[in-house]
């Protein structure tokens, strides 16, 4: 089957374990990987047989045939690419906290017609991909008033743009939960943990809803849990849904597949495997595919 040629600008962590995960892809080909410098991610792609730049987007620009980019870089280089991207007519995810394009989370609101009228569209943050879904499930059930979430990662799993991004990071995540999970207000806080052996990506959601029934809530997530696990293997519960009075509280933890870091580093996997569903489906799209 033809596949649709695809470019990852940034392999670092994040651009590296992508770069591993669309080498299984049935629709997407890798056809491009874009640094600034040598790197281990650029020594990968081409050990992978994948042509490799470390000039930066402008070899890009002089490419033919590249119909989805995956930009990995970091907020700020992203907001220059994304018009240069636009101009070329090339399908971009944007894996930055930057969020020119709307936000996208799969088990939530990935359509047809939202990939239909944008050609640049948000993952949010790994910790967005986490949260946002169980908020919005919650808020089906029960609507949410306030909701706080608490991401924890590996230190070694964040890279030079998590750590340069913290701030867009937090604020991109507070707007998904209110605009996608939607919650009336939040608050995300993100911690970079350096314990050893190193942690499992975990996130704890609190939210303060107006109708705490908690059978429905639980059937609600439950239900979400699983839409997620369909491309998110490890992600799984620590703590199910539980109420005090009118907090609901659930804990999540991601593991990793082990592509690029270890298993702990799900923080790569959730917001990854999100980017791959979402290309996908517009790869499926324009193949024609069912």
């Amino acid at each position: 089957m033809k596949k649709i040629k695809a470019a990852i600008i940034g392999p670092g962590n994040i651009g590296t374990d992508l770069l591993i995960k669309l080498g299984r892809s049935d629709y997407i080909e890798v056809d491009y990987v874009v640094g600034r410098q040598e790197s281990k991610g650029i020594a990968i792609a081409r050990e992978r047989g994948i042509e490799a730049t470390t000039e930066g987007i402008d070899d890009l620009m002089k490419r033919e045939g590249i119909q989805i980019c995956f930009d990995s870089t970091g907020a700020n280089p992203h907001r220059l690419h994304a018009p240069l991207l636009k101009d070329r007519g090339i399908f971009t995810l944007d894996l930055t906290p930057a969020a020119i394009g709307p936000y996208v989370v799969p088990a939530v609101n990935l359509t047809d017609e939202l990939i239909h009228n944008h050609d640049n569209l948000n993952m949010v943050t790994c910790g967005g991909q986490a949260t946002v879904p169980i908020v919005a499930a919650i808020n089906e059930a029960a609507d949410v008033v306030y909701a706080e979430v608490i991401s924890s990662v590996s230190s070694k799993s964040a890279g030079p743009g998590t750590r340069q991004n913290i701030d867009e990071f937090t604020e991109t995540t507070r707007m998904a939960l209110e605009q996608v999970g939607g919650a009336d207000n939040a608050k995300v806080i993100i911690v970079l943990n350096p314990a050893e052996p190193p942690i499992f990506m975990r996130n704890t959601i609190y939210a303060k809803v107006r109708n705490p029934d908690i059978q429905k809530i639980k059937a609600s997530v439950d239900a979400m849990l699983e839409k997620i696990k369909a491309y998110v293997p490890g992600y799984t519960y620590l703590l199910e849904p539980i109420i005090k009075d009118d907090i609901v509280t659930v804990m999540i933890q991601v593991e990793g597949l082990g592509d690029y870091l270890p298993i702990y580093a799900g923080n790569l996997d959730i917001i990854n495997s999100a980017a791959v569903a979402v290309a996908e489906k517009y790869a499926k799209k324009l193949l024609e595919v069912e």
